[in-house]
């Protein structure tokens, strides 16, 4: 009798084989150092509600990837680390009352040792965390070369506001007008804050997405958020007045349909430009805007606005062109202030008939005007009209030769305009890097020298926002007085930490050298073993994470820190398992599965593969427990194939061979497309087939029970070295090379063939694989030569397909 199938002991055995015995190792057998492979998870956030399955899957993705390429020869770099400063750790020990300090280092005590159950090829000794000093010393290097090269600088100015988590946020940290993080509605305060010049990379952050093997999805989120477009910047003057009112405009062809223009109500003119009698309602609409976030001003919702009473002059038309205030218009966008066009805009069309201005037609299909617009005209081409010595000229043309013609006139200039804002870097919070700056009354900002690095977060008492917009460090005296580094007078430090932000742009950097004191990471490594080969995480970070990983390390290539300019050549990322009928899980919400019950029930192994069997990697998944039995069947069928046969000395068979590079085959393609979920119904397929050929030829040689040991070693890898190791090998199944097949043995001797007469199916016959037209034709006439009435009119052959006889 076979011994049964324990998952317990089996993995157990072999958690303690592999810490004994490495398995990832830089030198093969023959003395040679290996090529590198960098596959990188997404760092976790270390949360007190610990791994959910959902959690699970991206790392049973990244850690399957790695072990595959672990068997193609490569040395794995395959790190984790703890992205452990930030909101959500600070707004934890407020709730639970302790220090975020002592709460962090709790959580991330219990998630090691939940990830420790995946059983992934982690690399421990190269383990980060953002909120060590010897981490955070380079975090705040970075924030003073930037410092020195003019790419961070501070500025007054509204933000967006959280009045819950009690601090700024960036646009990007802004979803539907509420806090990404605790989901309170978004509100404005002016405040001093610390900026990154990210916008200073715009272009080439744009033009560097071509080089990149990412999901095209997240290539063009990015591309959208940068938002690069041409046009021209158009200078109106005020009527009588002196001053004038640039506007960026995407569309200068166009110039004659402007009837009005709007400006942000933070525009500097928007107050000035009222007049007496229109002042009153402009500071009202003016205060009642600035409650707003940027998102809820930008809603598809009824237009909103106010005439300032002041006129400006076309200076194309010469046409009088009334100044309105609108909150649809945002100020750091363009120059805070548009041309609207309502015949060709449909936003500017339902403001200007709200309002009842003035709407002129200038592009026209066939140069054929539309009488009673009920819609904006839209369309990108047509014939210009009402448009002077434009009349006639198509549009699409025009619009490029109209950027040049008013640079030529004077009263503007032909320019290129991004989306993209500069990164909002400072938080009014405790726990985050110190931002590494003294504030001197007569040198200014001062950054701290670098041999002083890094600045110590002072452990304090109370570290509760303030909610005044300044940090909590502001409160400790003796900490915030200090002298100036230039002149040696009595000074203060910054008083404003870090966002999450900054130690995750970089921190895949410093895993490879992470004992490295002299430097972030040194030359001779980040030539060895950078950049990342392959990053796994979800897509939510396409615009945050990624875009300010791709400009640090950018910002470091350029200060020669790094080699390269991408810090990622591939990205992969998963889809959300959820729970019952596509809900988020969450502990508020109830609806969290934990693994450890799972694992214990069924094994790390069967939920591995379950958790890449639940549906396509990339897509959402809805969790359900019972699914993982199936997985679990089939790993006890594959322990008792084995059993059976270990001991049978079986020849390989013509049937064997087949099945085996049939097996490799499939096993293979599918792996390389990321095709996982049927990677495993491959396996079990394959499973039923290889059962099926034992009862059939008597057993299994041993050479394919191997070959589908190591083939499953990737995806459930305790029970894959139990196997091979039953087959009487030696050393670790890791030490194979991955399997290769042979096409032309998977060819099939015979083929089945379906026989159709006058297109009903009659027979199904057997051929040789190779058979020609004629001797299919033979063989299936023989077989229907009972069911033939009449005469043959027609007779074909798809190879491989069908026979088809046409009879009348």
């Amino acid at each position: 009798m076979s011994t049964p199938y324990n998952h317990k002991a089996i993995e157990q055995k072999w958690r303690k084989n592999w810490a004994a015995n490495p398995v990832n190792k830089k030198i093969d057998e023959k003395g040679n150092e290996k090529q590198k492979y960098y596959c990188l998870d997404m760092f976790p956030y270390p949360s007190a509600n610990g791994l959910h399955v959902g959690h699970w899957r991206g790392y049973v993705i990244s850690d399957v990837w790695s072990r595959y390429k672990l068997l193609n020869g490569y040395y794995i770099i395959h790190p984790m680390g703890w992205d452990a400063f930030g909101l959500p750790a600070e707004n934890y020990a407020i709730k639970i009352g302790v220090h975020p300090a002592k709460s962090t280092a709790e959580n991330i005590v219990n998630i090691k040792k939940q990830i420790d159950e995946i059983s992934a090829l982690y690399d421990w000794d190269m383990e980060v965390n953002t909120t060590d000093p010897d981490f955070y010393k380079w975090t705040q290097w970075i924030f003073v070369k930037m410092f020195k090269e003019g790419l961070a600088y501070e500025k007054e100015f509204p933000i967006n506001w959280c009045p819950s988590c009690k601090t700024g946020l960036a646009n990007e940290e802004v979803v539907n007008g509420a806090c990404e993080r605790c989901g309170t509605t978004v509100t404005k305060k002016n405040l001093r804050q610390w900026m990154l010049k990210i916008t200073q990379y715009a272009d080439r952050l744009l033009d560097d997405l071509d080089k990149l093997d990412w999901p095209e999805k997240v290539k063009k989120m990015q591309a959208d958020w940068i938002g690069k477009s041409y046009g021209a910047e158009v200078d109106f003057p005020v009527e009588g007045s002196d001053e004038s009112i640039r506007v960026y405009t995407t569309r200068p062809d166009t110039l004659y349909g402007a009837t009005f223009m709007v400006l942000a109500p933070e525009h500097e003119l928007a107050a000035k430009l009222a007049t007496p009698e229109q002042k009153e309602a402009v500071d009202k609409y003016i205060l009642e805007a600035s409650m707003k976030s940027n998102v809820d001003r930008l809603q598809d919702k009824e237009k909103t606005g106010v005439f300032t009473g002041s006129y400006a002059i076309n200076p194309l038309s010469k046409e009088k062109t009334p100044i309105w205030i609108s909150d649809y218009v945002l100020a750091d966008y363009g120059t805070g202030a548009i041309m609207c066009v309502p015949a060709h805009d449909q936003r500017d069309f339902e403001f200007a008939t709200k309002f009842g201005i003035p709407i002129v037609q200038v592009i026209a299909k066939d140069g054929v005007a539309i009488e009673n617009m009920t819609e904006a005209y839209t369309e990108a081409a047509g014939t210009m009209i009402n448009s002077g010595q434009w009349n006639g000229l198509e549009s699409s043309a025009l619009k490029v030769d109209a950027a040049k013609e008013v640079e030529e006139k004077g009263f503007g200039k032909a320019t290129v305009n991004f989306k993209l804002r500069d990164w909002v870097f400072s938080r009014q919070r405790y726990w985050g890097e110190p931002i590494p700056i003294v504030h001197c009354p007569d040198c200014g900002a001062v950054p701290v020298p670098e041999e002083e690095l890094p600045l110590l977060l002072p452990e304090v008492e109370s570290y509760e926002p303030t909610g005044t917009g300044e940090s909590p460090l502001a409160g400790i005296d003796e900490w915030v007085n200090t002298t100036c580094p230039c002149c040696g007078k009595p000074a203060k430090r910054e008083t404003n930490t870090m966002p999450q932000w900054a130690g995750s742009s970089w921190y895949f950097l410093r895993y490879i050298d992470n004992k490295n004191n002299e430097e972030l990471v040194s030359k001779e490594k980040a030539a060895k073993y950078l950049p990342v080969d392959m990053y796994i995480g979800g897509v939510e970070h396409a615009v945050l994470h990624l875009l300010y990983s791709r400009f640090y390390t950018k910002f470091l290539y350029d200060q020669g820190v790094v080699p390269f300019e991408e810090p990622f050549e591939k990205l992969f990322n998963q889809g959300m398992i959820t729970g019952k009928n596509g809900v988020k899980m969450s502990k508020s919400k109830g609806n969290v599965v934990s693994p450890d019950d799972l694992v214990n029930d069924y094994g790390c192994d069967s939920l591995r593969m379950y958790e890449l069997f639940v549906g396509p990697p990339e897509l959402d998944a809805e969790w359900d427990d019972r699914g993982i039995d199936g997985v679990n069947r089939y790993l006890k069928r594959v322990w008792n194939l084995v059993q059976e046969n270990k001991d049978k000395d079986v020849a390989a068979t013509g049937s064997m061979i087949k099945e085996r590079n049939k097996l490799i085959y499939d096993i293979t393609t599918r792996l390389d497309t990321f095709s996982l979920n049927t990677v495993i119904s491959g396996f079990m397929e394959h499973n039923n087939n290889l059962i099926e050929l034992a009862k059939k030829e008597g057993g299994i040689d041993k050479e394919t029970l191997g070959t589908m040991a190591i083939l499953l070693s990737p995806f459930a890898p305790h029970i894959a070295e139990e196997v091979w190791q039953e087959l009487g090998n030696e050393g670790s199944v890791f030490a194979n090379t991955w399997p290769k097949y042979d096409l032309e043995a998977m060819k099939d001797d015979e083929i089945e063939v379906p026989v159709q007469v006058n297109g009903k199916t009659k027979a199904v016959i057997t051929i040789a694989a190779e058979a020609t037209a004629e001797e299919a034709l033979a063989v299936a006439k023989e077989a229907i030569a009972g069911k033939l009435s009449g005469n043959i009119v027609k007779e074909i052959y798809v190879p491989k397909r069908i026979v088809n006889i046409v009879m009348k």
